[in-house]
């Protein structure tokens, strides 16, 4: 956090807004961050807004293809990184306010409701959540934050957590099938620690 707000202040963020990425695979703990980071910024008297990237999923009959490998899906049909890009990041890329609705994805009726956006110059913009670092979306930022957390631990997380899909043994499956397969592909794609800014190892 510290070094982090450092760079702010260093930093001329005035005429811009700053934009955080906070990367990190399935259960390493980046809502927690992104909830400590928000709090430090407000101390410091930064405006922030965050989102998160899955507030930009595709609806199930786009992310889910019954005639390709769940991995595949997931890697590669789940986000809505082009409407990410048209709506938010690219206007500010381009030194532009931003003040508008846009369309936030909703898992509990795999439906689309909108919701405010106001990034005025000057405030951060905390961008959280999986494979940020993609060519899709890495030029866009500011700085990035990697949280590098082993397997075992981030499936003890997800298996508290990820009810939604069930009793262990479903939480585990999908893993398995859908979430650990893109994982491995996106750290040999892309070597998201090597790349990042700043690098959290959390054991």
């Amino acid at each position: 956090m510290e070094f982090l707000i450092n760079k702010l202040k260093n930093e001329d963020i005035y005429n811009k807004v700053y934009i955080i990425g906070i990367d990190g695979l399935g259960g390493a703990g980046k809502t927690t961050l992104v909830n400590s980071l928000k709090l430090q910024l407000q101390n410091e008297n930064y405006s922030s807004y965050v989102l998160h990237i899955d507030d930009f999923i595709h609806r199930k009959r786009i992310r889910y293809d019954s005639s390709r490998e769940e991995w595949y899906c997931y890697y590669n049909l789940q986000w809505r990184y082009d409407y990410l890009v048209k709506e938010i990041l690219s206007p500010i890329k381009n030194g532009e306010i931003v003040d508008k609705q846009i369309e936030i994805y909703n898992r509990e009726n795999d439906e689309y409701f909108t919701q405010r956006v106001n990034l005025v110059h000057g405030s951060v913009l905390i961008l959280e959540g999986i494979f940020l670092q993609r060519k899709e979306l890495k030029d866009y930022f500011d700085f990035v934050i990697y949280l590098d957390v082993p397997r075992e631990v981030r499936l003890n997380r997800v298996l508290d957590r990820d009810n939604y899909i069930g009793g262990s043994e479903d939480i585990k499956c999908k893993y398995e099938k859908r979430y650990f397969p893109a994982e491995e592909k996106y750290m040999l794609e892309y070597f998201p620690i090597e790349n990042a800014d700043f690098v959290l190892k959390n054991s």
